[in-house]
């Protein structure tokens, strides 16, 4: 799916990139942070950030466009840090722009520690104001009186899919960020988690808005009599309701030091409304000071934050040896034994299906394309039993990244394999190679990559399609002129066409699969 919002590669300072980023931080009052290094195995030393997501609203700008709602990576591999360092520091900082993040702490501390290897001290000990999504997704689904609510802290794909109604794959997360030039799949991946960060800010602000928690409910006039300069203070406005935000907060110095009565009796909210004019901020950027004032928050960077963490426990393990801390059966998954449960000399029909768990879902997809059965698991967050009990019950192979897994292996022997591949097209071939499974180009696109299922043999006329998909999904009036056959899923009635993405994931996947070098 290509993006909605323009993608910014920052990898000189010089650059029309490097101007753009300047101008969109100095015009946005809500930004999403995000960033990505390497993962680092060594407890003695934090890991480099090699990139740094920022994801911009402009102020007053049309969200629909994409260039309004810019994502900026900035390549901190190859940008000068000293040359952005103030530039950064200061952002994060500014009370005129919210910043939002996930988690967003670990973040802070691993670019704090890359600015500083690079020398620019004291590196970053701050985030203010700062909003982390999940305070936002709890406002959003408040806790209902009576129901146990889980103390799991939900991941920020579930939360897009919950709120935006969006998949948020998180299949390229521990790829290697160090490595360049960066590939399409990790700018489009690396810029997708920083929008949605906004993205979901707009959900939040816009309920705000909506149920009438904005500034504008509790409007109450200043008295007269009050000095014309402290009046001139709190009409002046610039455009941006942040900094009038700063200003707000020097008229209320001076109302403390002068009438203190007064300022006690006055609310926070009442003060800042009834300070803008009709003509300097409208009703919604209103809801961004009642935002900050009720949900803002800030993160903080102590001394232990900066100093990696380290155990006797953690240095007992690595005392050691790795061999003793791998699982007992690692060194079967590294090499596939067989044979596998559809082979027919175990009495099986000879076709081959898998179990991809919910790490790699995205590789059950890839093998449907290729024709193979690939089923995933009943529930989004299966238990470690439910999951042998599917792969033994339906005669699969469970494909998994996760080792704890193979403990489990002499329940079900023979069926279960570690993925050692990172991207989904490295692991299909995986898979192929492995299994030693046979494709062909009569194979593609031959199974329904929606639920597994296979397709009804006799193609459908563009007539029975349209029926076929009354209610339950649109037809392109494009194809309706045109000679084509559609195919129609036997469990959950998907129709399919031969369109421009069919030819495409063909050609992909006779290129993944090399089977032109077959011939």
């Amino acid at each position: 799916m290509e993006p909605t919002h323009a993608i910014h590669l920052v990898t000189s300072n010089d650059s029309p990139e490097f101007v753009h980023l300047k101008y969109a931080l100095t015009h946005s009052s809500i930004i999403g942070l995000d960033a990505e290094w390497k993962p680092n195995r060594h407890a003695s030393t934090f890991p480099t950030v090699a990139l740094l997501q920022i994801a911009c609203r402009l102020v007053n700008s049309d969200e629909s466009e994409p260039d309004e709602s810019p994502v900026f990576l900035l390549d901190l591999q190859a940008v000068p840090l000293l040359s952005v360092y103030e530039l950064l520091r200061g952002l994060l900082v500014s009370p005129d722009v919210i910043k939002l993040g996930f988690r967003f702490k670990q973040d802070l501390v691993y670019l704090s520690s890359t600015f500083v290897e690079q020398g620019c001290d004291p590196g970053f000990d701050r985030v203010e104001p700062y909003i982390d999504i999940t305070a936002i997704y709890n406002y959003l689904h408040p806790k209902q009186l009576g129901r146990r609510i889980s103390k799991q802290i939900k991941s920020l794909a579930t939360i897009c899919e919950e709120v935006l109604g969006i998949s948020l794959s998180k299949e390229l997360q521990c790829s290697d960020w160090s490595q360049r030039p960066l590939t399409e799949e990790q700018k489009i991946y690396a810029a997708a988690d920083a929008h949605c960060l906004v993205q979901i800010f707009n959900v939040f602000r816009a309920k705000v808005v909506s149920e009438g928690t904005s500034l504008g409910n509790h409007i109450k006039r200043w008295p007269s009599g009050f000095d014309p300069g402290l009046k001139q203070i709190t009409e002046t406005s610039n455009g941006c309701n942040m900094v009038t935000q700063a200003k707000f907060c020097e008229a209320s110095n001076m109302i403390r030091t002068t009438v203190p009565e007064l300022h006690s009796s006055i609310l926070i909210t009442e003060e800042v409304d009834s300070m803008m004019s009709s003509e300097s901020i409208n009703h919604v950027d209103n809801s961004l000071l009642w935002i900050v004032r009720k949900h803002g928050d800030k993160i903080l960077l102590k001394d232990t934050d900066r100093k990696p963490k380290t155990t006797k426990r953690k240095a007992k393990k690595s005392c050691t040896g790795s061999e003793s801390s791998k699982p007992k059966n690692l060194q079967t998954a590294e090499e596939w034994q067989g044979p596998p449960p559809w082979d027919r000399s175990s009495g099986g029909d000879g076709c081959p299906k898998f179990l991809c768990d919910v790490m790699i879902e995205g590789l059950a997809k890839h093998l449907r394309c290729v024709g193979i059965d690939a089923a995933i698991p009943y529930s989004k967050k299966p238990e470690t039993r439910d999951l042998i009990d599917q792969a033994g019950k339906e005669k699969r192979v469970l494909l998994t990244r996760d080792v704890k897994l193979l403990r489990y292996e002499y329940l079900i022997k023979n069926q279960i394999y570690l993925i050692r591949n990172l991207l989904k097209n490295d692991q299909l071939l995986e898979v192929i190679e492995t299994f030693q499974l046979k494709i062909s180009e009569d194979q593609l696109m031959s199974r329904c990559t929606k639920c597994n299922g296979s397709f009804i043999q006799k193609p459908l006329t563009t007539q029975e399609a349209v029926e076929a998909a009354k209610g339950f999904q649109v037809i392109p009036n494009c194809l309706f002129n045109k000679n084509i056959e559609f195919w129609q899923c036997r469990d959950c009635n998907q129709l399919y066409w031969e369109g421009t993405q069919y030819h495409n994931a063909i050609q992909k996947f006779i290129d993944v699969c090399k089977l032109n070098d077959q011939l």
